[in-house]
């Protein structure tokens, strides 16, 4: 969108995961600034991240966007409106591999998400939050982009102590609330990108169908079956026919060990059609009077999870690709 950094340099410090090292991403990328560099400021072609910093198996401190949070505000507010210093929030964050305990995911008494300290964080949040509304007329007037990255700090941080008080209740609900939370954020960063962007029409998103669908995800975990919303679902709930879903389905994936669909599977049936995206509509006619089963061919090194029937109801569309 304009910025002056080496291309070496964005992919990789601008992704996560190595999705940098991808070169299908790194040519998005080179694409999007030949593209940008003809186009109004205002009118540049945006790339977004709307993940939460989670792992697998950790979740991130919050000591990285509470203290930018609070560097921010205190750029901008008088300092005896912020009640609180980035000392405090040094002190109270503690050592940030507490918070990334890998243990604290099984095991909720190793979760640091509960202590006193994590409490008084969540109120220091939540009064920086609130702080960036009640003074939002002087601050959007001065940037409304740094407006709009401090509420993202905001966010990450209040979702993040959230997502770590869950981690510390030893419930059994607590995996599938967790997993909830993290749509929750997801789903507000969603919104947060489709508001900005609302002016200049549509946004594209893309991630794994159960981040996207509108019916309920589920999945089984160990001796675990989970359930919730997922982002998706979140935010259909709130714009209505503003947001469509397309999933996506694949028939196999040859490197990663994953063969031909069966032809009673919902990716069977799709190998009979044309590759590209098909209305739902259409795949139910293909669908009519035939039993379909769920895909049941799959391990978790193939990284594919099988489109189920029954989800169909919930999406427009179907992208399928038929090898990849």
């Amino acid at each position: 969108a304009g910025g002056a950094a080496a291309l070496d340099e964005v992919m990789a410090t601008g992704f996560s995961h190595g999705l940098g090292a991808s070169p299908a991403n790194r040519e998005l990328v080179e694409w999007m600034r030949r593209e940008n560099r003809t186009r109004d400021p205002a009118d540049r072609l945006r790339f977004d991240g709307f993940d939460a910093p989670l792992e697998m198996m950790s979740a991130g401190s919050p000591r990285g966007p509470l203290q930018a949070l609070h560097g921010y505000l205190a750029a901008h507010v008088d300092a005896g409106r912020l009640r609180s210093d980035a000392a405090t929030i040094d002190r109270l964050a503690g050592d940030d591999t507490c918070w990334t305990d890998t243990a604290a995911m099984l095991d909720a008494s190793r979760s640091v998400g509960d202590t006193p300290a994590a409490r008084e964080l969540r109120v220091l949040a939540d009064d920086l939050a609130a702080l960036l509304t009640v003074e939002a007329p002087t601050l959007v007037a001065a940037s409304r982009e740094a407006w709009d990255r401090a509420r993202l700090d905001a966010r990450t941080a209040t979702g993040l102590l959230r997502y770590h008080a869950i981690l510390a209740d030893p419930a059994p609900s607590r995996v599938a609330r967790a997993l909830g939370q993290r749509d929750a954020m997801m789903a507000d960063n969603l919104n947060a990108v489709a508001e900005r962007e609302a002016r200049r029409g549509p946004t594209l998103v893309f991630a794994q169908n159960s981040h996207l669908q509108r019916v309920p995800s589920t999945w089984r975990l160990a001796d675990m079956d989970l359930r919730w919303w997922s982002a998706g679902a979140i935010t259909a709930a709130t714009c209505g026919d503003h947001y469509a879903f397309v999933a996506m389905a694949i028939g196999s994936a040859p490197a990663r060990g994953l063969g031909s669909p069966g032809p009673a599977t919902v990716e069977g049936v799709l190998a009979g059609l044309p590759p590209g995206i098909h209305p739902t509509a259409d795949i139910r006619a293909a669908l009519r009077d035939r039993e379909v089963l769920p895909r049941t061919d799959m391990t978790p090194e193939h990284g594919y999870f099988p489109l189920d029937p029954g989800h169909l109801q919930g999406a427009d569309g179907v992208l399928y690709l038929p090898e990849v």
